[in-house]
């Protein structure tokens, strides 16, 4: 084994993975409040009202961090590569 050996990381995996565990830890918050989490992400995601996600957790404040182009950008990204 090459412990000497250069990882190469991507930018663009690295956003893409912390978008993809705010959402994640964004729905499951919705979830444990009772709300229906897709339609409240997409009414954020729509709006940009930050009142669609709930402060549980602090949901609002991980899913404010991240650039709501970004987040549909990586959702989008997702949808394709599934397909």
């Amino acid at each position: 084994m090459d412990n000497e050996a250069t990882n190469l990381y991507s930018i663009e995996e690295f956003e893409e993975k912390l978008v993809s565990d705010t959402l994640e830890d964004v729905y499951l918050a919705l979830v444990e409040r009772g709300y229906n989490p897709i339609n409240q992400i997409v009414g954020f995601l729509m709006s940009g009202d930050p009142g669609y996600i709930s402060s549980h957790k602090d949901a609002r404040k991980k899913i404010m961090k991240i650039d709501r182009n970004k987040i549909i950008e990586v959702l989008l990204k997702s949808f394709v590569k599934g397909k």
